[in-house]
Formats: structure tokens, C-alpha cells, sequence
């Protein structure tokens, strides 16, 4: 690996600045060169209609992989919770890196917190998974889509077109804008979605020699977490049309993993929810931590919720 790597990445802010930080970690810690090629995909190109209708988060990932299959790029970043269940033939997920607060954020401008907001205010979210959370928590408020990059996001809210926004804390803390989130949902109130707050790291399955390198970067516990996570989602075909929710955090020496799975076409039938423990010391734990949650949430109904 003696060219410079080269890092695939969407062009938002937020996106540079992972991508960035990936390359300054391959460079400080691996003494490896990387540069950037930015790209533009489908995602970012569609921000008239929901992703659900128009081929779910995985329209965020496509071009990168074309980079990387015709060899203009070795290394793409995305936002795990970008990344789909089941990788093309081909790609592998070679290192997660450690996680950047997972919760979720209220982002308002005249209120400080989600019960300090207005019988019937209008709350912007094009997740089926926060909607679903939100009207559990306050069935009254009116939820509109709101799509585009975070600045796009937050600029839409300056301008009037709701009364607050949620946001991942994540992405606002990674760009130094951690002073607009008014107040944060705990992981117990509104679930996370699988992987989130994570970066992912994806390469060609033939480039071992790269794969052995950056999985130094990796974190074990947010890998093995986020792996539960994203199992629950795959056994149950999670994808942007499916309100699904779940969050693994370390516990007793494995990992406490919590799901909750919301109607898709009727948000305010009541939520699905699971919580369970066990050992784990490898990714196939838990993966099998994930299995076991989803079928305990198959076990609580959420066939029915699926066929939705």
C-alpha cells in the first residue's frame, strides 16, 4: 500500500468531516496516506419524496460501492445506520469505530424540550422510527417529513417550517453545533436505530491486505453492539419502511440489548418493545443476541406489524 488511499465519501459537511477523520486516523495512527473523492448519490440527489419510497438509506451507499468496485476508490465511510443489512456480494464491513453519542436530540428554537411544546406543534422527522416514538410520547403533535443534509435540516427549522426538529446527536456534536440541541431523548425514551452514532468502514472482500490494516481502527464493544443491533433489523427485513428500533449498550460483561418495533402504516398503534441480556464475547454472540430480540419481538405480535 505504498499509493495514497483512496476514501470514498458522500460530499455534506458531515460526511467530509467523517471521511476527514478516518483519513487523519489512517495517517496518525497506521502511518498510511489517504485522500478524499467526494461523490453526490441518489440520496442526496431525491429530497422531494420519503427513503422509504424511494429505495431506503442504501441509496446512500450505491455510488460508493461502484467506486469501489471499479477501483477508483479502496475505502468507503458511510454512517452505519446508512450501511444495509446485507452487504452486495463482494464488500465487507471491515472495521466499526467507536461511538459518538447514540441519542437522539430535540432541536427547537422557542422551546426547551419536547413536553414544553404546544398541543397540535408541528415536529419535523422523515424516520418512521422517531415518528412512531414521537407520537408515543406525545400523541398530539403533528409530524412532517423533513429530508436533506443536517445544515439543510436546520435551516428549515430557522426559517419557520417547524416548530422542532430531531436530529441524531451525533452528527450535530461532529460538526461543533452541539449548542442548537435544546435537550436529548435517553436511549429508554426514544430507541436509537441500529448502528447509530457509529462509522462504518467498507472495502472490496479482495483487499485483505487493507482489511487487516484498518481493523487496528476498530472498536470491539461498539462493534460487537452495533452487530446485535443491525441483527435484529436483518431478521426482521428491517429496512426505511419498517419503524424498527434498537440499541445494545455493555453489561455485565456482554451486552443489554433493547428493540422496538412501530406500525409502518399506522404510527400510532402501540409499540412492540423487548429487553433482554446475555454474554458476549464475539460477533456471533451477538448476532445471536439480536436473533434472540427479534424473536421475541416476532413472539409479541410483530407479524402483524409486518405485514403492515
Amino acid at each position: 500500500m505504498t499509493s495514497p488511499i483512496v476514501i470514498a465519501t458522500r460530499e455534506s459537511r458531515l460526511a467530509l468531516w467523517q471521511a476527514e477523520h478516518v483519513k487523519a486516523r489512517l495517517q496518525t495512527e497506521l502511518g498510511l496516506p489517504a485522500r478524499l473523492l467526494g461523490m453526490t448519490t441518489r440520496g442526496d440527489q431525491i429530497l422531494d419524496q420519503s427513503l422509504s419510497k424511494i429505495g431506503g438509506k442504501g441509496l446512500f451507499v450505491k455510488e460508493l460501492e461502484v467506486a469501489l468496485s471499479e477501483g477508483r476508490a479502496d475505502l468507503a465511510v458511510h454512517s452505519l445506520k446508512d450501511v444495509p443489512m446485507e452487504l452486495p456480494e463482494g464488500f465487507v464491513l471491515a472495521a466499526v469505530l467507536v461511538r459518538e453519542d447514540p441519542r437522539d436530540a430535540f432541536v427547537a428554537n422557542h422551546y426547551a424540550s419536547l413536553a414544553e411544546l404546544p398541543p397540535g406543534a408541528c415536529v419535523g422527522s422523515s424516520s418512521l422510527r422517531r415518528v412512531t416514538q414521537l407520537l408515543a410520547l406525545r400523541p398530539d403533535l403533528r409530524v412532517e417529513p423533513l429530508r436533506g443534509n443536517l445544515d439543510t435540516r436546520l435551516r428549515k427549522l430557522d426559517e419557520g417550517g417547524y416548530d422542532a426538529i430531531v436530529l441524531a446527536s451525533a452528527g450535530l456534536k461532529r460538526l461543533g453545533l452541539g449548542a442548537r440541541i435544546r435537550a436529548w431523548f435517553e436511549v429508554d425514551q426514544m430507541i436509537p436505530c441500529a448502528g447509530q452514532g457509529a462509522l462504518g468502514l467498507e472495502l472490496r472482500a479482495d483487499a485483505p491486505q487493507l482489511a487487516e490494516a484498518v481493523a487496528r481502527l476498530s472498536h470491539g464493544l461498539t462493534w460487537q453492539a452495533c452487530e446485535a443491533e443491525r441483527a435484529v433489523s436483518r431478521a426482521l427485513g428491517g429496512s426505511c419502511s419498517l419503524p424498527l428500533a434498537a440499541h445494545a449498550v455493555p453489561a455485565d460483561g456482554g451486552l443489554r440489548l433493547t428493540a422496538a418495533l412501530g406500525h409502518p402504516t399506522q404510527p400510532t398503534l402501540p409499540l412492540l418493545k423487548v429487553a433482554l441480556a446475555a454474554p458476549v464475547a464475539s460477533l456471533s454472540d451477538a448476532r445471536a443476541l439480536g436473533q434472540a430480540a427479534a424473536d421475541q419481538l416476532r413472539a409479541a405480535g410483530a407479524e402483524r406489524y409486518l405485514a403492515g
